[in-house]
């Protein structure tokens, strides 16, 4: 089914940019520079493609400033032309909207609170006093336990579990296989083994958040898993208990999160990436892919280091003359630098 079409004077006159070229080019889709054809909207974020731009069949491009006169091609001229690709977008690709309704297959206890507006698909399951705000929608075989409240707006794809208690913001997009709020993994050892410890803590995700196919945010032991504003969870992340991420922090896939973790606001975790437990990493940080983070991180900044497993008493041994390298440099420098004094003193 064709999506909304708009002029390029319509896109400039809702997003803002310099418009040059013809005001009337209908823009339908958007597109790479490489693929781009009639109707279609491309962007050069990257200098090193401007070769792909000076042969681009698109309709119209997006461009940095300094690129402005590279093409003859209509174009819009933008400071960030990515971020200005990723607007138009999502005007262009709009998600489909909730037809409200209840599919007949669905299991709904008689307490629970659903929304005129919302749509809840086959063979979902909805538990006492759960509360569905206004458009939610909720795809096959979503489960949705006690007492669980979802915000207004939000999407989940087919097959979600919320387990009892855990809230959704408004606005939230929840891909399949998600599970939120699992026991965290608190067991205490005893001598026959290990008691399980009950985790009767919640899992609150505020508005605005994403995540990923068959992530999993576990549940807290007796304080609440914390998911703030605006987080950006990618695919298959494991999420410990008792962590509280931060407003509008991106994690890519694969990263596990121990629990007990405090990750701050605006960070960026690159893919399988390793945070251990029990520490804190402060705001606007960025941790490089497959990174492990053993100890907080108190300063923002550029995070990175792979370092082979041992033996564990000798990587501690070695980790902490790594972590002295840089001085034991600086102490060599100046030992070179003063022997050709001693030379010619003697």
């Amino acid at each position: 089914m064709p999506g909304p079409t708009l002029r390029l004077h319509e896109i400039v006159e809702r997003f803002g940019g310099e418009l040059v070229g013809d005001p009337l080019v209908v823009i339908a889709r958007v597109a790479t520079l490489r693929s781009a054809g009639e109707g279609d909207l491309a962007f050069l974020a990257n200098p090193r493609y401007r070769s792909e731009l000076a042969a681009t069949r698109a309709a119209a491009v997006i461009v940095p400033v300094p690129e402005r006169n590279t093409t003859a091609v209509p174009r819009i001229v933008v400071a960030d032309p990515y971020l200005y690709f990723a607007k138009v977008s999502a005007a262009l690709n709009p998600p489909p909207a909730t037809v409200p309704g209840i599919h007949p297959t669905a299991v709904i206890d008689a307490g629970a609170r659903i929304s005129s507006s919302a749509a809840v698909g086959p063979h979902c399951h909805i538990g006492p006093e759960a509360d569905l705000g206004e458009h939610v929608l909720l795809g096959a075989g979503c489960v949705i336990g006690q007492g669980v409240r979802i915000g207004v707006g939000s999407r989940l794809a087919a097959r979600v579990t919320v387990y009892a208690g855990c809230v959704l913001g408004a606005r939230a997009i929840v891909h399949s296989g998600v599970v939120i709020g699992a026991d965290g993994f608190g067991f205490a050892r005893e001598q026959s083994g290990w008691l399980k410890i009950p985790q009767i803590g919640r899992v609150l995700i505020g508005d605005d958040v994403e995540v990923g196919a068959n992530t999993t945010i576990d549940r807290g032991a007796l304080d609440d898993t914390v998911i703030e504003d605006g987080v950006k969870l990618d695919n298959q992340i494991q999420i410990g208990h008792n962590c509280r991420i931060g407003a509008h922090t991106a994690v890519a896939g694969c990263v596990g999160i121990a629990g007990s973790s405090t990750i701050g606001r605006n960070c960026m975790i690159g893919g399988a990436a390793m945070i251990t437990g029990h520490i804190t990493i402060a705001d606007n940080v960025v941790i490089s892919g497959g990174t492990l983070i053993s100890r907080s991180i108190t300063e923002a900044g550029v995070y990175t280091g792979v370092y082979p497993f041992e033996e564990n008493r000798a990587w501690t041994r070695n980790a902490v003359w790594i972590r002295k390298l840089d001085g034991l440099a600086d102490r060599v420098r100046r030992l070179e630098r003063s022997i050709p004094a001693r030379e010619e003193e003697q």
